[in-house]
């Protein structure tokens, strides 16, 4: 207990807004790389002709290989020191940034960016380490702020990418990011310090010690359920509203969609305030308002089915409630097994981006079957199944030592 105090001194010291600025550039830097690819589609078409039918594989490449990094490579912010991890991830998402930009051909298009899906989450270990760098009563504003450079990063990433295709082309998109990231990592090697190692696990045992964990923490497993069944709810309006933005009454092509992209910027401006709101009011209260946000905004989109402004609205109220109930789920996580940060997180994401998985394919077939009014009744559900994995609450003696 004594030594666990030590070190967290050791990290307060180190605590800062500049420091948890520069995590927030961190993780919204390397996780944009997983959507650089996306509005770059047609352009790859072009340049492989033979290949087109194929196509799809570059960005189901970069989704495959996120989810393979979180799993392989997040939980060793455990067992080594978190700032060589992000060094060494940056510096092998370069390579592969740089085969990607050089690609002679779509196969070695879609190996790249299997190695660049794998690499770019680097943002794994940025947010662990705010986490641990944070006093415990400012932790969920801590966890907040990195997760706003986050969604930042994911937000702006096709938009970025689509206006530097235009003008210099798809391969010059990979090569800006390379810049982007030899800039963080010299920032890194002058600013970022070293995190200390809570486990000395081997990393059979360290990947094998995630099921133990599941098992162990019943709020991990309630945290898990319950984000997976609010980001398959945010995925399946994503994944949908291309399509009802190309029909009638719209007509509107992929870019509008991107701009809706620029509308859920809020969700991540409001990222910190409800990790200040989850510090003060404990996370459990603002899980259950959130979920009820995402609810409120699926019968918005219930019924703008024909209105820009319906579905901005919807949007707005969706996003905030979606970052909202991320934030405090975290908050809420990091605090159960402090030693274990990285892998507690490790099993939160995956089960946050099978969860998202899930909403993408449900979307496509209410879209496919019941139109825009069975996506929504969808998304509702999603947020119904959250709010009863919400309310599974782990018994009072778990709360009381907790």
């Amino acid at each position: 207990m004594s030594a666990d105090h030590s070190a967290h001194s050791d990290a307060s010291i180190h605590y800062s807004r500049g420091m948890l600025l520069l995590l927030a550039t961190i993780a919204g830097v390397s996780v944009a790389n997983i959507y650089y690819n996306q509005p770059l589609l047609d352009a790859l078409r072009t340049s492989f002709p033979a290949s087109a039918p194929w196509i799809g594989a570059v960005p189901a490449s970069t989704q495959l290989g996120y989810a393979a990094g979180m799993f392989f490579l997040a939980p060793l912010g455990d067992r080594f020191d978190r700032r060589l991890i992000i060094l060494l991830q940056i510096a092998g998402l370069s390579l592969a940034l740089i085969a990607a930009a050089a690609a002679p051909s779509l196969t070695v298009l879609a190996a790249a960016s299997l190695a660049i899906g794998v690499l770019s989450t680097i943002a794994q270990q940025a947010v662990p380490f705010a986490a641990e760098l944070a006093p415990a009563s400012q932790r969920g504003h801590a966890v907040g702020t990195v997760m706003s450079g986050l969604l930042l990063g994911i937000l702006l990433a096709r938009t970025a990418a689509g206006f530097v295709a235009q003008y210099f082309g798809w391969r010059a998109v990979f090569g800006t990011s390379v810049v982007a990231l030899i800039v963080l990592a010299v920032v890194v090697v002058i600013r970022l310090p070293s995190s200390k190692p809570t486990s000395t696990l081997p990393y059979g045992k360290l990947l094998g010690s995630m099921w133990h964990l599941c098992v162990e923490l019943h709020g991990l497993r309630a945290a898990s359920l319950t984000g997976a069944a609010i980001f398959a709810a945010f995925s399946l309006f994503w994944s949908v509203l291309t399509l009802l933005l190309a029909g009638a009454p719209f007509h509107m092509g992929p870019q509008a969609a991107g701009l809706f992209g620029i509308v859920g910027a809020a969700g991540a401006m409001a990222a910190p305030l409800a990790g200040r709101f989850a510090d003060k009011r404990g996370p459990h209260a603002i899980i259950s308002l959130s979920i009820g946000l995402v609810a409120i905004a699926f019968v918005i989109f219930g019924f703008s089915g024909a209105s820009i402004a319906g579905l901005v609205a919807g949007v707005i109220v969706l996003d905030i409630g979606v970052q909202a109930a991320q934030i405090s789920n975290q908050s809420r996580i990091y605090a159960l097994k402090p030693e274990a940060r990285s892998r507690v997180n490790t099993v939160f994401m995956v089960c946050y981006f099978v969860g998202g998985a899930t909403g993408s394919a449900a979307g496509a077939v209410a879209w496919r079957n019941f139109g825009w009014v069975g996506v929504c009744i969808a998304g509702f559900l999603f947020a119904a199944l959250a709010a009863w994995a919400h309310s599974r609450r782990e018994p009072a003696a778990v709360r009381q030592s907790a």
